[in-house]
């Protein structure tokens, strides 16, 4: 079997902490192993590798992950969760968790609206001025 790729999360001591936040939050989550150094973990069934580093590398946005949601109570559970204890709000849908990891919680409908030629535009601007997405007043742009 070819092993599929998978990222591996840098963390400053933190790295059992934050695998199980993160596992406290998605569904079908678990730890795998467990070590001083490395923690593995699935999130919705998805592998993942926490590395206790050290100091030297933080988080930015050059890297996010994003979380496509159905509907709005999704996006509001994603969201509320990432940004408890610490997380930040950003724009358009960005966030990120006490960690300092960021995510994009992004409504499944996005890209279809903004297939749209006649809303396209409207849902644009209407983004732009939001932190958490809000699908209502995005479909009634």
């Amino acid at each position: 079997m070819k092993e599929k790729i998978h990222p591996c999360l840098w963390f400053d001591g933190q790295a059992k902490a934050a695998a199980d936040y993160y596992c406290s939050i998605f569904p079908n989550s678990r730890i795998i192993t467990d070590s001083a150094i490395v923690v593995n973990f699935e999130l919705n069934g998805e592998y993942f590798m926490a590395l206790n580093g050290g100091k030297e590398f933080k988080f930015n946005e050059a890297v996010s992950f994003v979380i496509p949601c159905k509907d709005q109570e999704e996006i509001d559970y994603y969201w509320n969760n990432l940004i408890a204890d610490g997380g930040e709000e950003g724009n358009c849908g960005w966030c990120k968790d006490k960690f300092g990891l960021s995510w994009q919680i992004v409504p499944t409908i996005l890209s279809e609206l903004m297939k749209d030629p006649e809303k396209s535009q409207g849902v644009l601007q209407a983004f732009l001025k939001m932190k958490k997405f809000e699908i209502e007043k995005l479909i009634n742009v």
